[in-house]
């Protein structure tokens, strides 16, 4: 049994690569389901993550940024992104199986034990940790935060229905360390990124909300998607155009040339694609209009990329 939302191509790859490994039909099963514990069956989620990583680290260098950092912030998104992954199946241990989506996810379905999720959180953590211990003072400090973030996110789904707003501050934490680690310092540039990655987590997983909208009124979860209700696609659409807006005035004040803009338009069309696709609200259109936002990521990236090359 394996979630409803698992990638094919993702999981035939992980099937893949533990057959390599030799292991004993139970070891590879067991090590599968931890993999999809931590959402490896659904890479998405971590470039999701990885490319305002990535803005940040190219616009806090204002060129390639220094390999080691690179090297470190890129694992440090898949890591704490996979220890996120845990400690929600841990919170939503008795939610899911009431969500058609997610039942087939380990705890829910019990292949995996709370305590082991807990075990594997923890691992994580401490694997992020030591890479941050490659940077400096500031951007370790900065890193307590962002633990924090990741593990109190998972539960704000009981308390409030704007958890999608949590989430977005724990998904931009990697922003201002970025900065950090770069340069020392968080400029305004840095908070004005992270304030636009807060909006962006905001639209697209209010998208991946509305898969499960009836199911988690049901169950009792709150989500933005629940929050905005018939009024759910103008307020996207106002979000995306604030957004769009706080990117323009990213743009401005690191001075990036055409290619960047032409990026930003190229994301304007993306977004609008998202919503005509949506307009019916139905289930599968909306799980497709949360993944378009990985091209959305990547387009700007491309265009900060070239645009501080054209310089």
């Amino acid at each position: 049994m394996r979630p409803a939302d698992s990638s094919t191509r993702a999981t035939r790859v992980l099937d893949w690569l533990l057959r390599k490994l030799r292991l004993t039909p139970a070891a590879r099963e067991k090590a599968l389901d931890y993999l999809v514990l931590t959402r490896m069956d659904r890479p998405i989620g971590a470039l999701l993550l990885l490319w305002p990583t990535w803005w940040a680290l190219w616009l806090a260098a204002g060129d390639f940024p220094p390999v080691k950092l690179l090297v470190v912030f890129t694992l440090g998104v898949f890591a704490m992104r996979a220890a996120g992954c845990a400690i929600n199946d841990f919170a939503d241990r008795k939610l899911d199986p009431q969500v058609a989506r997610t039942a087939g996810r380990p705890i829910a379905s019990g292949r995996v034990t709370p305590r082991e999720a807990l075990i594997v959180f923890a691992s994580l953590l401490v694997l992020a940790f030591v890479l941050v211990l490659f940077t400096n003072r500031l951007t370790i400090l900065l890193s307590f935060a962002g633990a924090a973030l990741a593990a109190i996110y998972p539960f704000t789904k009981r308390y409030t229905y704007m958890p999608q707003v949590v989430l977005g501050a724990a998904f931009g934490w990697s922003i201002p360390m970025a900065f950090a680690a770069v340069s020392g310092t968080v400029p305004p540039l840095g908070w004005l990124l992270f304030i636009a990655n807060i909006l962006w987590s905001v639209i697209y997983d209010t998208e991946y909300a509305m898969v499960d909208r009836e199911d988690d009124i049901k169950a009792g979860a709150k989500s933005t998607a629940i929050l905005f209700g018939d009024a759910d696609l103008p307020i996207l659409g106002i979000l995306m155009g604030t957004f769009a807006l706080a990117m323009l005035f990213a743009g401005q004040r690191a001075s990036l040339g055409w290619p960047y803009w032409v990026a930003l338009i190229v994301s304007l069309g993306l977004f609008a694609h998202q919503l005509w696709s949506i307009r019916t609200r139905d289930r599968a259109t909306c799980l497709q209009a949360f993944r378009n936002n990985n091209w959305l990521g990547m387009v700007l990236w491309i265009g900060i990329v070239l645009a501080l090359g054209v310089r």
